[in-house]
C-alpha cells in the first residue's frame, strides 16, 4: 500500500532519487532504523559483556564522523547533481576509476547487507520456525520476496516512507522492552545502576588494545566518513532531500539522535545481562550455546523465552523485523541504483521504456545475489556479526575513502588505466599483514582504525600514480 501511495508514475527518476522533494526530518527519522539495522538491535546488548559500554567511543567518533559528511561531502554532491555518488569518481578520475568504486561498493553492501540480514534470519529460524520444520534457505528467500515486492516500484521514495514507519516499530520495542525487563527485577537490588557506573566507558588502561579509546573514536569516525558519506545506500536517502542545507540538517540531527539511541541499546543489555544472573536456569542454556553466536542470541533466548510474557516477545520480533527490513531495503534499492548507473549507465539511454526494463531485471538479480551471499553466511559463522562487519568494512571501504579524499584534497591527476590495481593491491597487502599481527606488532592490536590505515595507504598509492601538471577543479 505504502509502495502505490508513494511511488507515483514509478518511473527511474523516483527510484533512484525520489524526485528530490522529501522533508528532511522524515529522512533523518527514518534513517534511524537504516543505520542500526538488526545487527544493532541483537548484537550490541550482547555486546554489553565482554565489552561493557565502551561501544559509547565509537558512537563519539561516529558523531564526528557525521559532521565531515554534512559540510565536505554533501555539498560535492548536491553540486555536481549526483543520483550515484560514484559517478563523482568518473569526473573526477575516469571511467575505470568509477567503475572500481562502484564495484568496490557493490562487494561491501552485498556483503554487509547480507550479514545484516543473515543474523535476522538466524535467530528467527533458531528459535521460531526451526521447531516447525522450515528449512533456513526458506525464512531468507520470504523475507528477500517481501523486501523485492515493495521496493520494486517507488524504489528509494516508498524507502523514505516504509522507514519512517519501521524505525517507529523498533525503537517502540527498544523502549518497552527495557520497560519490561525493569518491571521483573529489582533494579536496585540487583545494582545495575552501579554497575554501570563503574563497567568500561572508555578503555585508557592499555594502549594495545583494540579498543583503546582514540582508535575506537578515530574508527568510529573513518566508519560513519566510508559507511555512510561514501555509500551509496545512507547517501541515496540524502539526495531525496530538496537541497544541501536540508540534507546536512539531516545528517547532524541523525549523529545527535543516534547516540541516545545507542545509549539506550547499551543500557538494555545491561538489564538483560542482570536479568540473566538472577536466573540460574536461563544462565545455563546461554552458556551452553554456541560462544561465537552467544552474544548475539542473548536478547532473543529472554525475549522468547516465555518468561516476561507473550507481549514481550511479540514486540521483539516487532523491532528485529522492523529493524532488519529498513536496512535491506534501502540495501537492496542502493545496490540496484548502483549496479544501473554506474555499470550499465541506464541514466544515459535514450529508451526509457528499456532502461526501466534493464534496472527490474538488476533489481531481481541483486536479489539473488544477495539470497545465495546469506545461505553461504550460514556455513560460515563468526563471532559477533557488528564486529565482522566493522572487520569487512576495514578492507572493502579503505580504497573508496583513499578515492575520495584523494579527489577532494588534491588537485592531481591520477592515471585512470591503474587506479584499480591501487585500490585492489593495497587491502589484500593489509590482510595479509593482518595475519601476522602478533608477530610483527607485538602486543599491539589493530582495532576499527584499520579502515583509516587502509584509506591513507590508498591514497599514498594513488598519489604515486598521479600527475602534478594537471590541475583539476572539484
Amino acid at each position: 500500500m505504502i509502495s502505490r501511495f508513494t511511488s507515483g508514475k514509478g518511473d527511474n527518476e523516483t527510484f533512484f532519487t525520489g524526485n528530490r522533494n522529501s522533508k528532511w526530518y522524515v529522512v533523518a527519522f527514518g534513517m534511524i532504523g537504516a543505520s542500526l539495522s538488526g545487527v544493532t538491535f541483537i548484537s550490541v546488548p550482547g555486546w554489553v559483556g565482554g565489552s561493557g559500554f565502551s561501544y559509547m567511543q565509537m558512537i563519539l567518533g561516529y558523531m564526528i564522523g557525521y559532521v565531515i559528511v554534512a559540510f565536505v561531502l554533501l555539498p560535492l554532491y548536491y553540486r555536481h547533481n549526483l543520483s550515484s555518488i560514484y559517478a563523482y569518481l568518473g569526473t573526477r578520475f575516469g571511467n575505470n576509476t568509477h567503475v572500481t568504486g562502484a564495484i568496490l561498493f557493490l562487494c561491501s553492501r552485498v556483503v554487509g547487507a547480507s550479514l545484516r540480514l543473515f543474523l535476522v534470519a538466524d535467530v528467527l529460524h533458531y528459535f521460531v520456525f526451526m521447531e516447525w520444520g522450515i528449512p533456513f534457505w526458506f525464512t531468507v528467500a520470504i523475507t528477500l520476496l517481501l523486501i523485492w515486492i515493495y521496493t520494486n516500484r517507488g524504489g528509494i521514495k516508498t524507502i523514505i516512507w516504509t522507514d519512517t514507519l519501521q524505525t517507529f516499530f523498533m525503537l517502540l520495542a527498544l523502549v518497552l522492552g527495557i520497560v519490561y525487563i525493569s518491571d521483573s527485577i529489582s533494579i536496585q537490588e540487583a545494582g545495575i545502576w552501579e554497575q554501570m557506573s563503574v563497567v568500561n566507558w572508555f578503555v585508557v588502561d592499555d594502549p594495545n588494545a583494540a579498543n583503546y579509546w582514540w582508535k575506537h573514536v578515530l574508527g568510529g569516525m573513518f566508519v560513519t566518513i566510508a559507511m555512510t558519506g561514501m555509500d551509496q545506500d545512507m547517501m541515496q536517502k540524502n539526495l531525496t532531500c530538496k537541497n544541501t542545507k536540508d540534507a546536512q540538517k539531516n545528517m547532524i540531527s541523525l549523529g545527535v539522535i543516534l547516540i541516545g539511541v545507542n545509549l539506550i541499546f547499551l543500557t538494555l543489555g545491561a538489564f538483560l545481562y542482570a536479568y540473566l544472573d538472577i536466573h540460574p536456569d536461563m544462565l545455563t542454556q546461554f552458556n551452553n550455546m554456541d560462544e561465537s553466536l552467544r552474544a548475539d542470541r542473548l536478547f532473543p533466548m529472554i525475549a522468547l523465552s516465555g518468561s516476561l510474557g507473550a507481549t514481550f516477545g511479540i514486540l521483539f520480533i516487532l523491532g528485529l523485523i522492523a529493524a532488519a527490513y529498513s536496512s535491506a531495503d534501502s540495501a537492496l534499492t542502493s545496490l540496484t541504483t548502483s549496479a544501473s548507473i554506474d555499470l550499465f549507465k541506464v541514466d544515459k539511454m535514450t529508451d526509457v521504456q528499456k532502461a526501466e526494463r534493464y534496472r527490474k531485471i538488476i533489481h531481481v538479480l541483486v536479489t539473488v545475489v544477495i539470497f545465495i551471499t546469506i545461505i553461504l553466511a550460514a556455513k560460515l559463522k563468526e563471532q559477533n556479526v557488528i564486529s565482522t562487519i566493522f572487520k569487512a568494512a576495514s578492507y572493502t571501504y579503505g580504497p573508496l575513502l583513499g578515492l575520495f579524499f584523494f579527489g577532494i584534497f588534491t588537485k592531481r591527476k591520477v592515471n585512470d588505466k591503474w587506479a584499480w590495481l591501487v585500490c585492489l593491491l593495497i587491502p589484500i597487502l593489509l590482510f595479509f599483514t593482518m595475519q601476522y599481527e602478533t608477530a610483527l606488532f607485538g602486543t599491539y592490536k589493530f582495532g576499527f582504525e584499520l579502515l583509516g590505515i587502509n584509506g591513507l595507504f590508498c591514497f599514498l598509492g594513488l598519489w604515486m600514480i598521479s600527475k602534478k601538471d594537471v590541475i583539476f577543479n572539484s
